[in-house]
């Protein structure tokens, strides 16, 4: 479990720049960890398919590529929305 002072304390830190930044890193976090946990399952799911059937290899490889793709654009996308929406996410 996450203690409720160790968010006081970054919210604290991050007071200066807003609670939006805190917010936004909170929910990179948790995209980035639901985009991997996606492909993760694209990935086994797709080994499965190709244990089960392996004259389908190719194509189940093919359309497992495709889908991982379209995770990370997707991923990726809503990182830069993300760093858009708490101004200056990204600025050091």
């Amino acid at each position: 479990m996450i203690d409720i002072t160790i968010l006081a304390q970054l919210a604290e830190v991050s007071a200066g720049a807003g609670l939006a930044v805190l917010g936004a890193g909170i929910g990179l976090g948790l995209l980035v960890f639901g985009a991997a946990k996606g492909i993760g399952n694209i990935g086994a799911n797709a080994v499965q398919a190709s244990a089960r059937q392996p004259e389908a290899a190719g194509q189940i490889f093919l359309q497992m590529i495709i889908s991982a793709a379209l995770i990370e654009g997707f991923t990726f996308f809503a990182i830069i929305v993300a760093g858009g929406l708490a101004e200056g996410f990204f600025a050091s």
